[in-house]
């Protein structure tokens, strides 16, 4: 299993997938907000979605998975 992680510290302001979901590289799955900046995060693998991990509104650090692709 493939897993997105956060590459910045930051709050989650919109999940842009969900479980069941095929997914492409480099395709936006999460958008966080870090220093008044909204910043997508892009999947590095493709394939279909199995756990969403991040919420709306959740503070996530820098590494922390965000999602998880089968």
């Amino acid at each position: 299993m493939k897993q997105v992680a956060a590459n910045m510290a930051g709050t989650v302001i919109n999940v842009l997938v969900q479980v069941g979901d095929e997914i492409s590289a480099g395709q936006d799955v999460v958008v966080l907000e870090s220093m008044k900046m909204e910043v997508p995060v892009q999947a590095e693998v493709a394939g279909k979605v199995v756990e969403v991990k991040a919420n709306i509104g959740d503070f996530v650090n820098e590494g922390d998975i965000l999602v998880s692709v089968e």
